[in-house]
């Protein structure tokens, strides 16, 4: 095995969203470790045909300025409803990708706005690299507003769900 540089940043960029704080891949000619932490991230690649360290915190650094970008947008809104109910629980997405209401188009929804909710309860999917992820609640209560639409983008700890707390 081996990979390209795009392919490379391509899994900087998705550990960098993901909130993994390891990635190692081995291969007996090809070996990739990429750690993260809130320091810049660093990633070394050694192929036994003398390939270069590759430093990855300018690749990482673009697309975490793009995201909170993005996420600036949101954040009034979510704040002036903290503001106006600051007893109730945000539930947020664990990763990036795309956030689905139902396991299926034909499907019905996990939850909707009144549901009494438990924890381990299926609230949405999030979608990532063709991985379907289930997210459960971790928190007891009654949904109040589901913060995001069907098939929309979400980015690694924005709001999803306002709970009140019982």
């Amino acid at each position: 095995m081996s990979m390209d540089i795009k392919q490379i940043q391509d899994l900087i960029k998705f550990v960098s969203k993901s909130g993994v704080n390891e990635v190692s891949i081995e291969e007996k000619d090809f070996k990739i470790t990429i750690k993260t932490n809130q320091e810049p991230t660093f990633v070394t690649a050694s192929i036994p045909t003398a390939a270069p360290v590759v430093a990855a915190a300018p690749v990482a650094a673009a697309p975490v300025a793009a995201a909170a970008a993005t996420a600036t947008p949101a954040t009034p809104a979510v704040a002036a409803a903290a503001n106006d109910e600051a007893h109730l629980i945000t539930i947020k997405s664990p990763m990036i990708g795309t956030f689905y209401r139902s396991p299926g188009p034909d499907k019905a929804v996990f939850a909707n706005v009144g549901d009494e909710i438990t924890p381990g309860k299926v609230l949405c999917i999030v979608e990532a690299m063709k991985l379907f992820n289930e997210i459960e609640s971790e928190v007891s209560g009654k949904i109040v507003k589901i913060l995001v639409n069907d098939a929309q983008p979400v980015e690694y700890d924005q709001p999803l769900f306002l709970v009140d707390p019982r």
